[in-house]
This record gives structure tokens, sequence and C-alpha cells, in this order.
């Protein structure tokens, strides 16, 4: 009887032995299995990593390429800004000049008529002609005469040269005289108009 027993215990023993044996052995494998599911897992995040830093370096060398580019077009517009600027005030001297050439021409057919004639009265008249119509041509480019004597005292529009005392109460701070006409180009000053102005 003691030698079943000691046969049931050893067979008890070899069981207890080869279960812990089984357990170690399913342990083992599992953890190689999450090992391994876990360096698949670690795999995949960094493959999502690195294609996350591959979209944001593509981003970055977009947008860096269009600052690029807008900057370019930027210098490039300043520059034809600039040599449009020059061409226009080129062009508009050229225009105006132009414009002046058949006065110019006017000068000189009475320079010519001085040296030929000797009616004084024609001349002037000619003389008068040739300032009317330069009055004209400046008036269409828009040049206007200031209208300054007897008007009141304006620092806009005039420049006190000289004060005269006022005979009346009401001439007081009124343009009295004027030394040099003033002007305005499209209703702004091109120059002030030089005033004797009373006090």
């Amino acid at each position: 009887m003691m030698g079943k027993k000691k046969k049931k215990k050893e067979m008890e023993e070899s069981q207890e032995k080869q279960t812990t044996e089984n357990l170690q052995e399913e342990n083992t494998m599992l953890k190689e299995e999450q090992d391994k599911g876990s360096d698949t897992e670690h795999d995949e995040h960094c493959d999502k990593a690195d294609d996350l830093i591959l979209q944001q370096k593509a981003q970055i060398e977009e947008l860096n390429d269009r600052f690029l580019r807008t900057l370019a077009e930027f210098d490039n517009y300043r520059k034809r800004t600039i040599k449009e600027r020059s061409e226009l005030i080129q062009n508009a001297s050229a225009d105006m000049i132009l414009t002046l050439l058949p006065v110019l021409d006017d000068f000189d057919r009475a320079v010519t008529a001085f040296d030929n004639s000797t009616d004084l009265g024609a001349l002037r008249e000619g003389i008068v002609l040739v300032q009317q119509k330069l009055r004209n041509l400046l008036g269409q480019k828009g040049l206007e005469e200031m209208k300054s004597i007897g008007e009141a005292f304006d620092t806009d529009l005039h420049e006190a040269v000289a004060q005269v005392a006022a005979e009346k109460d009401e001439d007081r701070n009124k343009v009295m005289d004027e030394i040099q006409k003033g002007y305005l180009l499209n209703g702004k000053v091109l120059r002030f108009a030089k005033v004797v102005v009373a006090n």
C-alpha cells in the first residue's frame, strides 16, 4: 500500500511538474507574442510618425517656395512701378514741351518781326497774342492764375513780402498789391503769390 501511495505521489508530483513546465512555456510564448505585437505596434507607430514628419517637411518646403515666389513677385512689382513712374514723369515733361513748342515758334517769329518792322503797335499786338496763346495752353493743362488784390490775406495762398498801413478799417488784413502772381495747378497751389498786406 505504501508503494501505491508513493507511486501515486510521484505521479502527482510529475503531473504538477509537467503542468508547471507547460504553464511556464505558455507564459514564455505569450510574452514572446506580446513582444512581437508591441514591436509591430511600435513599428507601426514609428512609421506613422515618419510619414507625418515627411508630410510636415513637404508642407514646409511648399510654404517656403510660395514665400520666395511671393517675395520675388513683390520685388518685380516694385521695380516695375518705379520704372513706370519714371517713364510717366518723362512722358509728362515731353507732352508739356510738345504743347509749348508752337508758342516758342511764335516768339521766334516775333523776334524776327522786331528786326524788320517799325510799327510798335503791331509788334505789341503780336506779343499779346502769343501771351494769350501761352495762357490758354497752360490753362488746358490745369493752370489757374490766383486773384489776390483786394482779397483777404490767406497764408495758404499768399506770401507776405511787405506791409503797409491800412487807409480804411475794412482794408485791414487785405492784399493791397501783388509783387509776383500766384498760380494753382488743378486746384493745388503751384506757386504762392507774393503780396503786400495792409495792417
